[in-house]
């Protein structure tokens, strides 16, 4: 009880820095080989006896034990692999050169320290959900990397939309997705169902991008609509969308008349419930998101070409009629 009011009564923040810093050495265990380190505390042992490479091996434990059970950044392991083998380079070096591992092994701990303190940063995982390759880890003291331990489903969103307006779902999450073969795929459980349950859906296999939309939404449009991100087939989230539609049908319209509108304009769609979002130019200036490099050398590309093009013609337009003069 007592050590726990002690514990109590430490600052949060220092309570984090204790915890992180707590008795690891397992790094020096993942970057490092048995036959590595047994080596070495031979050369400083010499002739010495086997009770010499012990204590050698028990000193070089000691001296990591303040480095930090750390989490780091999966990309960073091959650098702190090379901080490492040069570690038990110069460890060597200074066995022939026949120094005193006492003083050697806390050396080395305090440079691997000063090496660890400028990796990259882990990257937090964004709740709620999805696979986050840029947040992977690599855990010293299990010799793993590991990811998120978020749930491939998110929440479902409701969408609330008027009979006859448009509705548009934007297939984005709120961590960094791979720069390539990123794809996307919607698929629609409809009879009003609110649901994740992946049996319950069907391929809309029309609609394409992170951007798709209904116009103008009908009633039978109820339902839940799914996203899935993959990058290289592999599945990164499952974003769901449940559209909720209101009103009454437009006045004057009889039951008949509703019919046969949609047969005429519905019918031929049927198939495709959902479509993928072609803005407009004033849809591409309004929103920021789509003017990508491509869309943008698209618009400069014909900015050039219609000067180009009166240019010309008011050129041609001069020739004739002083010509004609």
């Amino acid at each position: 009880m007592a050590l726990l009011s002690l514990v109590s009564t430490v600052p949060s923040a220092l309570l984090a820095l204790l915890v992180s810093r707590a008795s690891t050495w397992a790094c020096l265990l993942c970057f490092t080989t048995y036959a590595e380190r047994f080596r070495l505390c031979q050369m400083w042992a010499r002739a010495q006896g086997p009770r010499r490479v012990q204590q050698c091996q028990d000193a070089f434990t000691a001296a990591f034990e303040g480095l930090s059970n750390m989490e780091i950044n999966y990309e960073e392991r091959s650098r702190l692999q090379d901080a490492f083998t040069q570690m038990v380079l110069s460890l060597q070096e200074a066995a022939v050169a026949q120094g005193s591992f006492e003083d050697a092994f806390p050396a080395a701990a305090e440079e691997m320290r000063k090496v660890i303190s400028q990796l990259k940063e882990v990257h937090p995982c964004v709740p709620p959900c999805g696979v986050q390759e840029v947040a992977r880890r690599f855990l010293c003291h299990k010799c793993l990397s590991t990811l998120c331990d978020l749930p491939l489903d998110c929440p479902v969103q409701d969408v609330t939309v008027n009979r006859g307006d448009q509705a548009m779902f934007t297939c984005v999450v709120d961590f960094q997705l791979p720069p390539e073969e990123i794809t996307y795929s919607w698929k629609f459980a409809a009879g009003g169902m609110r649901t994740r349950d992946v049996s319950y859906f069907q391929d809309v296999p029309q609609a394409r991008g992170y951007l798709a939309r209904i116009r103008p939404v009908q009633p039978k449009h109820s339902g839940t609509f799914s996203c899935v991100i993959k990058h290289d087939q592999r599945p990164l989230a499952r974003l769901y969308f449940f559209l909720n539609v209101t009103g009454p049908p437009p006045r004057g319209e009889t039951e008949l008349q509703v019919a046969f509108r949609e047969v005429v304009r519905w019918a031929p769609r049927d198939a495709e419930m959902i479509e993928p979002w072609r803005p407009t130019l004033g849809e591409l200036l309004t929103r920021p998101e789509a003017l990508t490099p491509v869309n943008l050398c698209l618009l400069a590309a014909v900015a050039a070409l219609a000067a180009a093009m009166m240019t010309m013609l008011a050129w041609m337009f001069f020739r004739w009629y002083f010509s004609g003069n």
